[in-house]
C-alpha cells in the first residue's frame, strides 16, 4: 500500500470514528432528555383502536406532540399484567398506518431519502466510471464504527419519532407475555403468529424493571432495529467473500441507512426487519450447504409471519436439485421438532390445531384484493375492493392464487435451469415480489425483504441489474411504507386512489417484469457456459 493509499484508508478510518462517535452522544443526549410516553392503552383507546381496524373512522391523534415524550412514565401500573387492557382479535397487519403516525418528521425523513437515492446513483456512477479507486482497508474498525453508528442513530431517533399505535400494541402484548407466558393467547387476544411472543417475553421482562420502565416505548422497537444491523453484517460478511471489500462496505452502508428499512424498524416500530434477517439467514443456510438449519430458521420464519410461506418452495427447489430422498425425511423431522418446541408453550389445554386455526383466522382476516399493498390490484384501482369480486373470468382471489403458481412455477424454472444454490436468493426475490405484486389481500410491508433479496442475488451472481432491482424495490418499498405510514388520503379501508398508489404500484409491477427478464438472461448466460 503506498502512502497515499495509507492516507486515504487513515482519513476514511477516522471520519467512520467520528460518524460513531457523534451518533453515540447524540443517542445518550437524546435518552437522557427521554421523560416516557404514556402507560399502556387505556379502555377508551382500545375501543377506539377497534374502530380503526374495523374500518371505522377514529379522531386524528396525529397532532399530538411525541417530539420528546414527557409522560409520567406509569407504564409500571400496567406492567404487572393484572391491568393490561385486553386486544380481541386484533391484527398488526391491519394496514391503519396514519393513525397515530407522528407526522412532525415526515418532510425531514422524506429530504433524507431523496439525499440517500441521490448519493447512492452518484456513488453507483463513480464505480460505473471507475474512479473509485483507493481501497478503504480491512480494518474492523471501520466495520464495527459503520455497524455501531446505525445502530445509535436509530436509537437516538426513537425518542423523538415518537410511537406508532402497532408499537403499543406490541407493548401490550410485551406485558402480557411477560407475566402470563403459556397463558398469552388468553390473556391478549392477538392473532400474532408465537415465535415473535419469544421476543416479546424478553422485552417485556427488562421494561417491567424498575430502571427501564420509562424506556418500555423505546424497547419495543430495539429488537427489529438490531435485526437491521445484523441483517447489514450479514451481507458484509457474504460481499467480503464473494467481492472487493471497499464493495462490501458500500453494501452494508447502502442497507443499514436505507431510508425503507429504516422508517419500517424506526419511525414505524414494524418487526418487518426481525423477519427479514430470518429470511436472509434460511437463504444463506442453503446456499451454505446446511439446509437443516436452513429447515429450522424456515419453521421460525412461517412462526413468526405467515408469509414466510411465500418463500418457503426454495427450501423444496433445493432438495429436489439434491436428488436425496433421505433429505426430505430429515428436513419434514426437523422441521416439525422446531414447530413442536416453538408452540409447546402455548398449547397448554388448546385443540391440537389451534395454530392452523390462528393462521386461517389471520390470512382470511382482511378479504380484499388489496390492503394498502400498491401492486397490481391496487393499480387497477382495486384496494379494498372484495377479493370474491369478478374480474373477467374469475374473482380477485382467484387470479390472486393464479398468480402464485404462475410465480412458483417460474422461480422453479430460473433454479432448475441455473443448476446452483448461487440462485436461492434470486428465487427467493422472484417469489416475494411476484406474489406481492400479483397476489390478492397483500399488505403494504409484505415486499419488505426483497431489498435484502435483491442484494443478496447480486452478491452471488454479480449482475450489476440486481442492484438496479434493489434500487427500485427500496424506492418503491419506501413510498408505499411512507404513504401508508402517514395516511395518504386516509387510506384506512378505503379505495380512493392517490397518485402515490398509481405511480409506486406501476413501478413495482415493471420492476417484477424486468426482474423477470434479468432472470432468464441470467440462467440463459448460465447454460450456455456450462454448454460451451
Amino acid at each position: 500500500m503506498n502512502i497515499l493509499q495509507k492516507r486515504t484508508a487513515f482519513i476514511v478510518m477516522a471520519a467512520f470514528l467520528l460518524a460513531f462517535l457523534l451518533a453515540f452522544v447524540f443517542s445518550i443526549v437524546s435518552l437522557s432528555h427521554y421523560k416516557g410516553e404514556e402507560h399502556l392503552f387505556s379502555i377508551q383507546e382500545s375501543h377506539q383502536l377497534k374502530k380503526i381496524t374495523n374500518g371505522i373512522s377514529a379522531p386524528d391523534n396525529n397532532s399530538r406532540d411525541h417530539r420528546l415524550p414527557s409522560g409520567n412514565g406509569s407504564a409500571s401500573s400496567s406492567n404487572s399484567g393484572e391491568h393490561v387492557t385486553p386486544f380481541h382479535n386484533l391484527s398488526m397487519d391491519n394496514g391503519a398506518g396514519g393513525q397515530g403516525a407522528n407526522k412532525d418528521y415526515e418532510t425531514p425523513l422524506a429530504l433524507y431519502t431523496v439525499g440517500f437515492f441521490i448519493a447512492a446513483a452518484f456513488v453507483y456512477g463513480l464505480l460505473k466510471k471507475k474512479k473509485w479507486h483507493h481501497s478503504i482497508g480491512h480494518s474492523r474498525v471501520i466495520l464495527w464504527s459503520l455497524l455501531g453508528t446505525g445502530l445509535f442513530i436509530r436509537i437516538a431517533l426513537i425518542p423523538w419519532v415518537g410511537s406508532h399505535m402497532d408499537a403499543s400494541l406490541f407493548k401490550n402484548w410485551a406485558s402480557v407475555a411477560a407475566n402470563h407466558f403459556s397463558n398469552f393467547y388468553a390473556k391478549s387476544g392477538s392473532d400474532y403468529p408465537p415465535f415473535y411472543i419469544y421476543i416479546l417475553f424478553i422485552v417485556g421482562k427488562v421494561g417491567s424493571l424498575p430502571d427501564f420502565q420509562q424506556y418500555f416505548s423505546l424497547l419495543i422497537k430495539i429488537p427489529p432495529i438490531l435485526a437491521d444491523v445484523v441483517t447489514s453484517y450479514l451481507l458484509y460478511r457474504l460481499a467480503r467473500k464473494y467481492l472487493a471489500p471497499s464493495f462490501a462496505y458500500l453494501l452494508a452502508i447502502g442497507y443499514l441507512f436505507n431510508p425503507a428499512i429504516l422508517v419500517n424498524s424506526t419511525f414505524w416500530g414494524q418487526v418487518d426487519s426481525f423477519f427479514t434477517l430470518l429470511i436472509v439467514l434460511a437463504i444463506v443456510m442453503i446456499t451454505e450447504k446446511r439446509i437443516y438449519a436452513s429447515a429450522v430458521i424456515f419453521t421460525a420464519a412461517v412462526l413468526m409471519k405467515p408469509q414466510a410461506i411465500i418463500i418457503l418452495p426454495i427450501l423444496f427447489f433445493e432438495l429436489i436439485r439434491l436428488k436425496q430422498v433421505k433429505h426430505f425425511f430429515g428436513i419434514a423431522l426437523t422441521a416439525a421438532f422446531t414447530a413442536a418446541v416453538i408452540l409447546l408453550p402455548f398449547s397448554a389445554g388448546k385443540s391440537p390445531t389451534w395454530i392452523i386455526d390462528l393462521f386461517s383466522s389471520t390470512i382470511g382476516e382482511y378479504p380484499y384484493a388489496s390492503v394498502n399493498a400498491y401492486n397490481f390490484f391496487s393499480l387497477i384501482g382495486a384496494n379494498y375492493k372484495d377479493s370474491s369480486a369478478t374480474m373477467l373470468f374469475f374473482s380477485y382471489h382467484t387470479w390472486g392464487l393464479i398468480f402464485i403458481v404462475a410465480t412458483t412455477v417460474f422461480s422453479w424454472l430460473i433454479y432448475i435451469k441455473g443448476r446452483s444454490f448461487k440462485y436461492a436468493a434470486l428465487a427467493a426475490l422472484i417469489q416475494i415480489s411476484g406474489v406481492f405484486t400479483f397476489s390478492s389481500s397483500m399488505h403494504e410491508r409484505y415486499l419488505f425483504p426483497a431489498a435484502a433479496l435483491a442484494l443478496l442475488a447480486y452478491i452471488y451472481l454479480k449482475d450489476k441489474n440486481l442492484l438496479y432491482l434493489s434500487l427500485g424495490f427500496s424506492i418503491s418499498i419506501f413510498m408505499n411504507t411512507f404513504f401508508v405510514l402517514y395516511g395518504d388520503s386516509n387510506m384506512q379501508n378505503s379505495t380512493s386512489y392517490p397518485f402515490s398508489m398509481f405511480a409506486t404500484s406501476m413501478l413495482n409491477v415493471l420492476l417484477v417484469v424486468y426482474l423477470v427478464k434479468v432472470a432468464w438472461n441470467l440462467v440463459q448466460k448460465s447454460t450456455i457456459l456450462k454448454t460451451a
